[in-house]
């Protein structure tokens, strides 16, 4: 029987108690959907000859700030009765692109690096800033990028928000090299423009290698349901043809990195979780998270009906590169601070520029805990250790929150700070995660 929980240190605004599981956990996490196919369906339809309807899209901060900003750059973006479970869709509307307009980038990368390469196609000027946060993450590369192929941009040299693109109505396109090993953003970022500019873009990587690589496939395998003509046969080089996109009408896919701490559950309280609707195949990077789970010692299963993790709640150590995967290593660094043998998470030093230096957070507050953790030049290296609860800050980052409550599963006592930030890519977790443990919760009360 498990001792009772410690009292919580004392509530602040914002706090959440994560819950403790005080058995297995038995569930069905239904889940929204990916917030990185969002954006790309988003961007792709405002850009596209005909009307767009995107089914079952993730309504979180970061997509409808991308939902909003396209907007004021002239597309039309309207609630449509949905034919599946999950809420409305959206139908996309394209129309003549303007400027003279702010976009509000909050702390979402897919905005801030996505949407310039379009103002510049805008008759105007459009001005871009965001959270404080999102001052100091780069945007050097693909600002560079932009004045190479022809546009005006203002950022004072900073390389970061506030910046403002002057837009001309059109870009004449042509060749640009860049350094994406900070972000494979900046290659997406101008291959979902790259169509509609005269010459089209030929992008050339030069620098450590892109990190999150299997990002741009996705952009690629969107951009050619769009109809546009991509070539990425050669490594470090992508060239887009100028043509027409198409409208869209697709189905978005559940955000498979949003589901991890779900799935996680399942191996940390000895239970089963299964996520509905997995893809069979997907260019989400999320999708690794079943072969990190299966090495932590689950039970992973992939049928048509989706992916069932469970386990019996011991969690082995890993060693594991996740430089294309990086957007897992909170929930695989929690895991590993449960585990009973030691980990290292390698290749994701580029994560120090994300919504937070996630590298230094983690080994901050997971060391307050009382683990064992030490960063090293690209990612941590974390050895088996008592926790104890107390308060899990998250640096306005939702992986942390995330973290946070893999941790809480078997840490009691654990509150996770300013909760609220997690509603950047699933303003619904709390609720969600949650109802993981009713179940549980009502047997103990019973």
């Amino acid at each position: 029987m498990p001792s009772p929980d410690p009292a919580p240190p004392r509530p602040h605004d914002g706090d959440w108690a994560a819950p403790f599981a005080r058995g297995p956990v038995h569930a069905d996490a239904v889940l929204p959907g990916s917030k990185s196919l969002t954006n790309r369906y988003l961007v792709l339809a405002a850009l596209a000859s005909s009307t767009s309807r995107l089914r079952r899209p993730l309504r979180s901060r970061d997509t409808l700030l991308m939902a909003q900003a396209l907007r004021q750059l002239g597309a039309g973006i309207d609630d449509a009765t949905s034919d599946v479970l999950g809420g409305a869709d959206w139908i996309v509307t394209p129309a003549t692109l303007r400027g003279g307009t702010r976009i509000d980038c909050g702390l979402a990368g897919t905005v801030m690096r996505f949407l310039p390469p379009i103002a510049a196609l805008c008759d105007g000027v459009v001005e871009f800033d965001g959270d404080a946060q999102a001052r100091v993450r780069p945007m050097g590369p693909v600002l560079e990028s932009l004045r190479t192929l022809g546009a005006r941009v203002d950022d004072g040299g900073r390389g970061a928000l506030p910046f403002a693109v002057h837009g001309k109505g059109g870009m004449p396109g042509g060749s640009v090299t860049l350094d994406a090993s900070s972000s494979s953003q900046f290659v997406s970022a101008l291959l979902l423009a790259g169509a509609r500019y005269d010459d089209g873009v030929t992008i050339h990587h030069q620098g450590a290698p892109v990190p999150s690589e299997p990002h741009i496939d996705m952009t690629i395998e969107t951009l050619r349901d769009a109809g546009a003509i991509v070539d990425d046969s050669e490594p470090d080089l992508w060239r887009i043809e100028p043509s027409e996109l198409g409208g869209l009408d697709v189905q978005v896919e559940p955000d498979l990195s949003n589901a991890a701490p779900f799935l996680a559950a399942g191996l940390v309280s000895g239970g089963r979780v299964t996520v509905p609707g997995w893809p069979q195949h997907t260019t989400q990077a999320g999708d690794a998270i079943r072969d990190i789970l299966d090495a932590m010692g689950a039970d992973v299963t992939l049928t048509r009906d989706g992916l069932t993790v469970s386990g019996a709640g011991d969690v082995s150590g890993i060693d594991v590169d996740l430089h294309d995967a990086s957007e897992l290593t909170p929930v695989v660094a929690a895991l590993a601070a449960l585990a009973d043998s030691p980990s290292e998470i390698r290749g994701v030093a580029h994560i120090r520029g994300h919504e937070t230096d996630r590298l230094a957070a983690l080994a901050r507050e997971l060391t307050a805990l009382g683990g064992s953790v030490r960063e090293t030049e690209d990612g941590l290296r974390i050895a088996p250790a008592r926790l104890s609860g107390g308060r899990f800050h998250t640096y306005a980052d939702h992986r942390m929150v995330m973290a946070g409550a893999v941790l809480g599963l078997r840490v009691p006592g654990l509150v996770v700070e300013d909760v609220g930030t997690v509603a950047k890519t699933l303003p619904d977790f709390v609720p969600l995660w949650e109802q993981l443990l009713v179940a549980d919760r009502d047997s103990a009360s019973a």
